[in-house]
């Protein structure tokens, strides 16, 4: 005899509109607390497909349906479990259907989904040679070309699956290959007055330069970009001198000659000064820094700074430019976003 919650689950293919829909909003409801995930996750085998059939219907259904397999996704076993079952595809796929009312949660269940090897590995479509990285190169357009300041930014949460990606090496490689031009695609982004947005890019940028080593050249071949999303957090408060000005390339030197929005969180000034610590930790790398006045920009924004997690990490990148050498870079060779 079925159990009240395989009766449940059998409701969400119910030919009649108002039993389907009510089913899926009580199952959106269950998957909004443990004890509610914890009784769903023993069925997920027929539960997740019966929701993700759900996803190609109108907003009332696929909306909850949706939300419910997000939900479902928080929970790492859950992920797993969708992801053998194709998950990642089917949410590219609807993804990319005209007018799809369901963008956002779709974007957010490939976040979660990507927190693991095996979903990165599905996004980057390792198993196939030809299709490879195609997933990626479409979330970065859509990416960029949703970017904007009003309400409504249903890719932002892209940022978030970037830097998921880019805590494993091939999606470093496909990232940052000169061919594609995503890095620099997504670098642009950061001066983007979304949080959010602006955290993903950062996050990206970070995880990407672990690969300073042996990707120098490919990073410095976006300088233009790079160094102010880089050195326009670290910079301080203070409006530069015409003196200090000069010796920087334009879109440093003019943005750092007015008065500009401080990058309030902490966490991204850390990554940023990482990042340059990377950098530089390469010979070519330190003269890239220095080329555009890098170390003056890091001082007086030392000067600024109140945090002490972000002053030690000042401090680290400038006890390496007085140093010229990499001592203390192991502590940093594991410590992706």
């Amino acid at each position: 005899m079925a159990t009240e919650m395989e009766e449940l689950i059998e409701f969400l293919s119910s030919p009649s509109p108002p039993v389907k829909k009510a089913a899926v909003d009580i199952v959106t409801g269950l998957t909004g607390s443990e004890d509610g995930l914890k009784s769903l996750s023993m069925y997920a085998k027929t539960l997740v497909p019966s929701l993700a059939r759900l996803l190609e219907e109108s907003k009332e259904v696929s909306e909850p349906a949706g939300q419910a397999l997000v939900n479902l996704s928080q929970n790492s076993d859950i992920a797993a479990k969708m992801v053998v079952m194709g998950m990642v595809k089917t949410s590219m796929d609807l993804l990319y259907k005209p007018e799809s009312p369901i963008t956002s949660l779709l974007v957010m269940l490939l976040v979660n989904l990507t927190q693991s090897d095996a979903g990165i590995a599905d996004l980057l479509q390792a198993g196939d040679e030809k299709l490879s990285g195609l997933y990626v190169m479409k979330l970065v357009r859509s990416f960029c070309r949703s970017a904007n300041d009003s309400d409504e930014d249903p890719f932002e949460h892209v940022g978030s699956i970037l830097v998921n990606i880019s805590k494993n090496e091939a999606g470093r490689k496909i990232l940052m290959d000169p061919r594609r031009g995503l890095l620099k695609q997504i670098v642009r982004q950061f001066d983007s007055s979304r949080p959010l947005r602006k955290k993903g890019v950062s996050g990206t940028i970070h995880n990407c330069c672990f690969q300073a080593e042996n990707q120098l050249q490919n990073l410095l071949l976006i300088s233009e970009f790079l160094w102010p999303a880089l050195l326009l957090p670290v910079a301080g408060n203070k409006v530069y001198s015409e003196q200090d000005t000069a010796k920087m390339p334009l879109e440093l030197g003019t943005a750092l000659s007015i008065e500009r929005e401080p990058v309030a969180d902490p966490e991204i000034r850390v990554q940023a000064l990482e990042s340059i610590y990377l950098i530089a930790l390469q010979e070519a790398g330190r003269r890239a820094l220095w080329s555009v006045n890098g170390p003056r920009i890091l001082q007086v924004g030392y000067e600024d700074e109140d945090d002490p997690k972000v002053m030690e990490a000042y401090e680290r990148v400038g006890a390496l430019l007085v140093h010229g050498d990499g001592e203390g870079g192991e502590e940093f060779s594991n410590a992706e976003t």
